[in-house]
């Protein structure tokens, strides 16, 4: 249905001396060169967290690393000890985690399960950040440069963007397998291909294992490319109906094997995800309603040259889904692309699926500037089965790789024209390049430091309390924003449970439920939370400690540990004495033994 362009033969040159043609940039020194130049760029991003991977986060907010490094963990053991790989109860003890509803990036975590053993999850963690995006982008410009565009300067550009893009850059400071995309390209290119194929039953399987392989790093990216594919090829085949006739066989055929064999190989994973235990139905209502500001697309990102984190207060959820912001100069070339190119097909096409997507990522509620405009599109949209688990702003990034591969298809027809001054046309095109993406070019990640795990967990002071049934309980109590002791957790390869924690599960608890972030409830929780905030020390009465000694028991805790450097850590012990009696210091952490308090005799 879209074509590839074809590739004349050329004639034999002739030999060069031998120091010449050891210099001469061959086609694969060429694509060596730009890998290289994809991964340096990936390392001066990260170069912030590589600097100190266990003592160094993102800036802002630390709870996504902290899960991700979870979830390293748990690959560790699911290779080392043929741990079930979706679902455990290491933490929110006892209900426990569908980790395949949490996206526990098993296609990401069990290749890397040497490097977490040998260095610990924090180097993991920045490892799959800079691979995700140096993979990204020069996965985009291997498919660009083999089957759209010929001139690989014009690769190299359209797959910098796709892999370096703000929406990415954004990503980058927390969420690993949201920038892992680097089967995203192959993906969009087997499904192509489906629409010529004249092997459709081979080319359908190998579409359905790159499918079930994306299934295990992010489910909501499969499914953006997905539609991105259908709401394209719907678009060319309105411009081209004759073209629909000689595709509809061979891709129904390719989509149909597809459909049962990945089916097959994903079918008892997706159960457990929709009907397995603490499986959820669609997100918290705060993340469903997760959109852009139309002023978005018009500022640069905050992680860019040009971007300024003031600047793009309200303009998106937060730091780590800004999945516009190309600033004015982009978005002004970008119109300007798609109106020289206009009478292209593939062009038109990619111009209605970028802005079909940009509209939908604009949520329930279209902006500018923050001030609500209209009701939006996807308002409609939002309870679908499905689309009810889908962030929206994060349609966004699908409008990011339209206009990735628009500016490849650009730098490929300048370099095509046929002037008298070529050279005036390359100067043209590369201040064009520089003038739209010098202000969105990437800078460092902001980072800043956290603590470091307790010297009574990497001693294993712990073990002489813990036992295989039993949890470490820490102070606060593990939740959305105290995911430190998940990475005490990770340290030790998941060792020892924890109750609470970050993810996603029922609201109440009861599979099938909507979804919220954590597990149920805990007025203890609560409480020691706000003791951290405030610095206020309550006076407890006995309906309180009967109730945290409830939940202990629930949680079969062995041990309440509160480390000496925790904020406001005298308030926090003198609150828990309150309700278990005197603490000691053992190391670096103030120690309750509960363990008479919570066994089944007590």
């Amino acid at each position: 249905m879209v074509d590839e362009p074809s590739v004349t033969a050329r004639e034999p040159e002739p030999a060069a001396p031998a120091a010449r043609r050891r210099w001469r940039w061959t086609p694969r020194r060429l694509d060596l060169a730009v890998y290289g130049a994809f991964l340096l760029a990936a390392v001066w991003v990260t170069s912030g967290i590589w600097a100190d991977p266990a003592g160094r986060v993102a800036a802002l907010y630390s709870s996504d690393p902290a899960q991700v490094q979870f979830f390293l963990a748990h690959s560790v053991r699911v290779v080392l000890h043929g741990e079930y790989p979706f679902y455990t109860d290491q933490f929110n003890y006892p209900d426990g985690v569908n980790l395949m509803a949490n996206t526990a990036i098993l296609a990401l975590g069990i290749p890397m399960v040497p490097v977490t053993l040998l260095f610990g999850p924090a180097v993991s963690f920045v490892t799959l950040v800079t691979l995700g995006l140096a993979g990204t982008a020069a996965a985009w410009y291997r498919v660009l440069s083999r089957h759209l565009v010929r001139n690989r300067l014009a690769a190299a550009v359209g797959g910098w963007f796709c892999g370096f893009s703000p929406a990415m850059l954004s990503h980058a400071n927390w969420h690993p397998n949201i920038i892992s995309q680097f089967l995203l390209p192959f993906i969009v290119w087997r499904v192509l291909v489906l629409t010529r194929s004249t092997r459709p039953v081979r080319d359908g399987a190998l579409l359905a294992l790159l499918v079930t392989a994306q299934a295990f790093v992010n489910e909501e990216i499969l499914l953006f490319t997905a539609l991105a594919c259908g709401v394209f090829l719907f678009a060319v085949v309105v411009q081209r109906r004759e073209r629909w006739a000689a595709a509809r066989r061979p891709l129904a055929a390719g989509l149909a094997v597809c459909a049962v064999l990945a089916g097959a190989l994903l079918a008892y994973p997706l159960w457990v995800q929709f009907a397995g235990p603490m499986a959820y139905h669609g997100l918290s209502d705060t993340v469903r309603d997760y959109g852009n500001d139309i002023a978005a697309f018009f500022t640069p990102g905050s992680p860019t040259l040009g971007g300024n984190e003031r600047a793009n207060v309200n303009l998106a959820p937060n730091y780590s889904e800004e999945n516009a912001f190309f600033g004015w100069s982009l978005s002004l070339l970008a119109v300007g692309i798609v109106v020289w190119l206009r009478r292209e097909v593939v062009v038109r096409a990619l111009a209605a699926t970028g802005l079909f997507f940009a509209v939908l990522s604009l949520g329930e509620r279209v902006s500018w500037w923050d001030r609500d405009l209209v009701t939006g599109p996807w308002e409609l949209l939002v309870k679908l089965p499905l689309l009810d688990a889908v962030v929206p702003t994060r349609f966004g990034l699908i409008t990011t790789v339209v206009v990735g591969v628009l500016l490849a298809l650009a730098v490929q027809r300048a370099a095509a024209l046929r002037v008298v001054e070529r050279r005036t046309m390359r100067t043209l095109t590369a201040a064009g390049l520089v003038f739209a993406l010098l202000p969105i070019a990437p800078m460092p990640l902001r980072v800043t430091t956290r603590p470091a795990v307790p010297t009574f967990i990497t001693a294993d002071r712990w073990r002489q309390y813990v036992g295989p049934d039993q949890t470490l309980v820490s102070v606060p109590v593990p939740a959305m924003g105290n995911t430190d002791p998940m990475r005490w957790a990770a340290s030790t390869d998941l060792a020892f449970k924890i109750p609470g924690g970050y993810f996603l599960a029922p609201r109440n608890g009861v599979t099938g439920d909507p979804g919220r972030f954590g597990g149920r409830p805990s007025g203890i929780g609560e409480l020691l939370a706000d003791v951290e905030a405030t610095g206020r020390t309550p006076k407890l009465d006995d309906r309180q400690r009967r109730r945290f000694l409830d939940e202990l028991r629930h949680w079969r805790a062995a041990i309440v540990v509160l480390p000496l450097n925790e904020q406001n850590a005298e308030p926090l012990r003198r609150t828990v004495e309150q309700l278990v009696g005197p603490a000691r210091q053992e190391l670096d952490v103030w120690l309750w033994d509960v363990r008479t308090l919570t066994s089944q005799s007590a």
